[in-house]
């Protein structure tokens, strides 16, 4: 069976912090409680994630990031409700102002559905280059047993017409007008199951089945299957008589991560010639897919990276990151508005990370806007550049008195980078692993959430925060 589509390279990212199942029962009088999920600092969120997950796939596939057609992205929740979140994910990772692509959400199905979205356009002619994204940083209703499952997570696929180490060569989907975990406008948190029973045996588990079922003829090597309270996924591997799949071990290590569980699930089994089957299901909707790679794919070996070690946090911790758990009282708003001229104009510059080279002498001015004349020669002719995004801390210092909506301790670093260019950011944590001359990455964070918008900035990050060695936090 052929594919007009093929895979090139793949990524993913999760966030360092890990509950304990065990805590999230211990807060609510409940005894028990089994694993651990991932849970975002709070500067992250499901658009820092995909940014990373992306980056990584990207740099595996050798492309520059100008070169592809479109984003497409699947999450249950995007930043915005409605607003730019797709243009502010497609200018963070540098893409073309004339790429396409679509933001599929409002269900744990949505990463299938970027997935599928980006297929069709491929095979239709009108891409060649797709970047896949499916993301979540899930947010369940405080005291649900879902708690102590919802994680957070990103995985990144980038599809082309021709190349590539894999193919997608069989698709099905099955749609049932039924209601499992959902979430209305006047939620916050995602509900929980009415009945655990009847979802497990009249709604999960034969569709699931009935999807796998039509994957199971093509001599699969590995499974990824959904698994949304930590048994029904061996459930379903039992069904279609396979041992455990592969996802289980990113369950366990990140909970359920929902549109972006899948491919999260299958990724990392691609490091060598397998065939992959990945089911993903939520709203109403099952779809299954193959992946068969004929080589390892450029990227898989470092899947599981992403997820490896981490450090606990507690459950106040997550509750506050959420913003489930908030202090009372006024806060303090920014000098500058989200909606403002400043960041109007200058949003391409802060999310592109973009810098003025100069024309007569090559040195790299930033912000561009900022410097009419080059700081070295005087000469007004430049060329907007995309600025390196490894450097050197030069200097730094800690702030130990912020004002709202920053939070104290607060590290900024000027850092000489790989190009040349100087920068001052922010730098992820407390500042205790900062010194001159320390490696540092940039990364996208949330720089703050004002008037009900998020504020998207890079910060710098040490190359061994990077592997979640070292606390990454400013609470």
């Amino acid at each position: 069976m052929t594919s007009p589509v093929r895979v090139l390279a793949v990524g993913a990212a999760a966030p360092a912090r890990r509950l304990a199942a065990a805590d999230v029962a211990a807060a609510w009088g409940r005894g028990g409680g089994r694993g651990q999920v991932g849970v975002c600092a709070p500067d992250e969120d499901v658009l820092t994630l995909s940014a990373e997950a992306a980056s990584r796939a990207v740099a595996a596939s050798g492309l520059e990031n100008d070169i592809i057609d479109g984003l497409w992205w699947g999450t249950t929740r995007p930043p915005f409700a409605e607003g730019p979140s797709h243009a502010v994910l497609a200018a963070a990772l540098g893409l073309s102002g004339h790429s396409g692509g679509a933001l599929f959400s409002g269900s744990p199905h949505a990463g299938m559905e970027a997935l599928l979205g980006a297929y069709d356009a491929i095979a239709a002619g009108s891409a060649r280059v797709a970047l896949v994204v499916a993301a979540d940083a899930l947010v369940p209703g405080p005291g649900t047993s879902y708690e102590a499952r919802a994680g957070a997570g990103a995985a990144a696929i980038v599809l082309v017409s021709d190349g590539g180490q894999a193919s997608l060569p069989a698709r099905v989907t099955r749609t049932h007008p039924f209601l499992d975990r959902y979430r209305s406008d006047a939620d916050d948190g995602t509900r929980d199951l009415y009945d655990a029973r009847l979802f497990r045996e009249e709604i999960f588990l034969p569709v699931v089945q009935e999807v796998g079922e039509q994957l199971a003829s093509l001599e699969i090597d590995e499974w990824s299957l959904p698994d949304p309270d930590g048994r029904l996924g061996a459930a379903a591997a039992r069904k279609l008589g396979g041992g455990a799949p592969a996802s289980a071990s990113v369950y366990a290590a990140i909970g359920d991560t929902g549109a972006a569980a899948p491919l999260l699930g299958a990724l990392g089994s691609l490091d060598a010639a397998r065939t992959v089957a990945v089911v993903g299901f939520g709203g109403g909707r099952a779809t299954g897919i193959v992946i068969n790679a004929d080589g390892p794919v450029p990227g898989a070996a470092a899947i599981g990276d992403a997820w490896a070690g981490g450090r606990p946090t507690s459950y106040a911790e997550a509750l506050r990151a959420r913003g489930q758990l908030q202090a009372a009282g006024e806060t303090t708003p920014m000098g500058v508005p989200p909606e403002s001229a400043l960041f109007v104009r200058g949003a391409e510059e802060m999310l592109g990370m973009l810098g003025a080279r100069c024309v007569d002498c090559g040195t790299i001015n930033t912000p561009p806007t900022i410097h009419p004349y080059c700081i070295s020669c005087g000469s007004t002719k430049f060329m907007l550049v995309s600025l390196a995004r490894r450097g050197v801390v030069h200097t730094f210092v800690v702030n130990h008195t912020m004002p709202p909506p920053f939070e104290a301790p607060l590290p900024l670093a000027v850092i000489d980078l790989a190009d040349g260019a100087r920068v001052m950011l922010q730098v992820i944590g407390d500042g205790s692993d900062v010194r001159i001359g320390a490696d540092v990455e940039l990364v996208l964070r949330r720089y703050a959430f004002e008037r009900g918008v998020p504020v998207y900035g890079f910060k710098a990050r040490t190359v061994a925060d990077a592997s979640g060695e070292t606390e990454s936090n400013e609470e």
